[in-house]
């Protein structure tokens, strides 16, 4: 545990960060409910203290009323609120993938029975970064998919970045690598612009959901596979473009709707 009065006699970005990885490892502690130095309440009063005057004065006066009248059920909160003025004060920001969230242990995982629709897959063609994957496995399993396909191309769901942004959802959504022909003999609906309105689409009992790369989109083949299911959602701005996965997860509400009428 690095003693207090060394932290103080650092220079100021040195300081900032040494104590802004003390406050990540005791969050992620906190969260996961084990046991941490860093969260003695006498040391982590000593440590926020010393802090203060690195915060603007608003920030400071709200650490200062915990540091006065450290409640227990609020220690979270502070320490995520400290984190995150460091963050400012050090010009830098966590990524979705470092977010502190809890994770769900080897015996939940291996206990858990998923409830999902049978028949209804993704497939995930050319599918290039990290963030996407596990953002579409997290949204995959949350809207009851029974599997995920992965184009040869896909990016790995077994990376470090995706699977911490599926919050642990590629450990029990089943997975494989698949070719267009080694798909299920099911119909396939292509998510692409240019398509039918998704609200006016009727979504099959079952199927296969076809969400394209960053940025190619769908492949010409998978399209011509299609047989014209192709849906696309409507936009209005200027941009009119969304990400992968907002789209895949607007996608899966309304097939979610269809399968419930």
């Amino acid at each position: 545990m690095p003693e207090i009065f060394k932290l103080y006699n650092l220079p100021q970005k040195q300081r900032c960060r040494k104590i802004l990885r003390i406050l990540e490892s005791a969050e992620a502690s906190l969260v996961q409910n084990k046991a941490d130095e860093f969260l003695d309440a006498f040391y982590l009063r000593s440590l926020l203290k010393i802090i203060l005057d690195d915060l603007d004065s608003g920030s400071a006066l709200k650490v200062q009323k915990w540091i006065e009248d450290p409640q227990e059920k609020d220690k979270r909160k502070i320490i995520n609120f400290v984190r995150y003025e460091l963050y400012k004060k050090l010009d830098t920001a966590p990524a979705e993938w470092d977010l502190i969230l809890p994770n769900s242990s080897a015996d939940e995982i291996a206990n858990f029975r998923r409830t999902f629709f049978e028949g209804v897959y993704v497939y995930a063609e050319d599918i290039r970064t990290p963030f996407n994957i596990g953002s579409i496995f997290r949204t995959a399993e949350s809207f009851g998919v029974e599997k995920v396909f992965l184009s040869h191309d896909c990016v790995s769901p077994d990376s470090p970045k995706a699977k911490r942004t599926a919050m642990g959802c590629t450990e029990y959504l089943p997975w494989e690598r698949a070719g267009l022909e080694n798909l299920p003999d099911l119909p396939l609906i292509v998510l692409e612009t240019g398509g039918t309105d998704i609200s006016k689409f009727e979504f099959p009992k079952k199927g296969i959901v076809v969400i394209g790369s960053e940025e190619l989109g769908v492949s010409p083949e998978v399209i011509k596979k299609a047989q014209g299911r192709v849906i696309t959602i409507p936009m209005y701005g200027i941009k009119a473009s969304i990400n992968v996965s907002v789209a895949f997860g607007i996608c899966m509400q309304k097939w979610c709707e269809a399968l419930r009428d």
